[in-house]
């Protein structure tokens, strides 16, 4: 008999979601958040803690957690992606995605090139990476004492959480089902818009659009709660936010493409080129793909999705496509040209002002509706 011999299953099991949605937290805010993004500083007495109840429940060692998932946004869906269910298969990387793990643990290369700046003080070295699997033996004992026999299913469900919501669905289902807000290149997915099972993790798609953010939701009707713990743990003094994911307003009444839209434009790829898919690209493919069969349309669809780089051979034939259709023809260059925005490093500040307006300009000259309406609303970018 345990500690608490009268407790009942269904208290046994909401202590056990209780325990478990600890070590969630744990890991998105102290080792993806705060160690392997540093969009987070954590307090002492946050830092210490988050350290040593993962320790306790999952005996994960910081530097090889923080260096595998660097190196997984470095190569992602590549053959050197430790992880990648595009590469591995899903099924692998879902009821395997452990031992996936563990393999690049063994990986010196990874560790040393990936895992820069994490915890090196005594207790890292002496306790908890010389000693991981001592932490969840004795996190076996404590369960075991305060719930007798049942302890031992408390701590199974424990030990398989992490392995299973991190290392599989997370690793696996959301590089390959769900909604995509921004169009990464990758193939990173959002599971779900309420991201509280496991943290907020669920919000793959904007993880990987704004790696180095806090704040993993975008949308309104997304909910992030390890953002929202973090928040608290700000407003209590325990942490502090370094960086979160810009978004951008419209201002509709501004009719001049100034610094201040230069700025916001330039600053906001992943949103202005996703902006410029669903306000442009969409509409057009809708009208216009109707003329080409089958296999040309998913071809054209790819390529103005940016979903493929294409061969010079593939190339040409798009082009041929494309040229058959003035409007589609238009967007493509369009969309060329926005991508080339980015690309003028070196311009000086005038000069970057003046590409921005010419591509407005030649945007609404085009006289086609959706890339008209797109511009004059790119007049209007403010960042927030």
């Amino acid at each position: 008999m345990g500690f608490f011999p009268d407790l009942g299953l269904w208290h046994i099991v909401l202590i056990t979601l209780g325990l478990t949605h600890i070590t969630i937290v744990s890991v998105t805010v102290f080792l993806h958040r705060s160690q392997a993004h540093n969009s987070v500083t954590l307090g002492p007495i946050l830092f210490h803690f988050f350290r040593f109840w993962l320790w306790l429940t999952t005996g994960i060692v910081t530097l090889e957690w923080v260096a595998i998932h660097r190196k997984h946004h470095s190569k992602c869906e590549t053959e050197d992606d430790p992880h990648s269910p595009q590469i591995h298969g899903l099924n692998k990387v879902l009821w395997g995605g452990l031992f996936l793990y563990r393999k690049e643990a063994q990986n010196i290369e990874t560790l040393e090139k990936y895992g820069r700046g994490t915890p090196k003080d005594w207790l890292e070295n002496n306790v908890y990476k010389k000693h991981p699997a001592a932490g969840i033996s004795i996190m076996l004992v404590l369960d075991l004492l305060l719930f007798g026999w049942f302890g031992l299913a408390v701590w199974v469900v424990q030990m398989a959480w992490i392995p299973f919501w991190a290392a599989g669905v997370i690793n696996g289902v959301a590089h390959f089902v769900g909604y995509r807000n921004w169009s990464t290149g990758d193939a990173s997915r959002n599971i779900s818009p309420i991201g509280i099972l496991v943290g907020g993790e669920e919000l793959h798609n904007n993880h990987h659009a704004f790696a180095s953010s806090a704040r993993l939701s975008n949308k309104w009707y997304e909910i992030d709660i390890g953002w929202f713990y973090i928040r608290l743990m700000e407003i209590l003094k325990m942490a502090k936010v370094n960086k979160v994911a810009p978004r951008l307003r419209v201002n509709r009444k501004k009719l001049s493409v100034d610094l201040e839209t230069m700025s916001a434009v330039l600053g906001n790829r992943m949103q202005v080129i996703s902006n410029f898919g669903k306000q442009v690209v969409n509409p057009v493919l809708k009208t216009e793909l109707v003329a080409f069969d089958k296999a040309d349309q998913t071809l054209i669809q790819r390529v103005l999705s940016g979903a493929v780089e294409l061969e010079t051979d593939a190339k040409e034939r798009v082009l041929k496509l494309l040229a058959t259709s003035p409007s589609l023809q238009s967007v493509y260059k369009a969309q060329e040209q926005l991508h080339e925005l980015w690309g003028r490093t070196t311009s000086n500040q005038q000069a970057r002002l003046e590409s921005v307006q010419a591509w407005v300009h030649d945007a609404e000259e085009t006289g086609i509706h959706s890339l008209q309406v797109f511009a004059q609303r790119l007049r209007g970018y403010s960042m927030v």
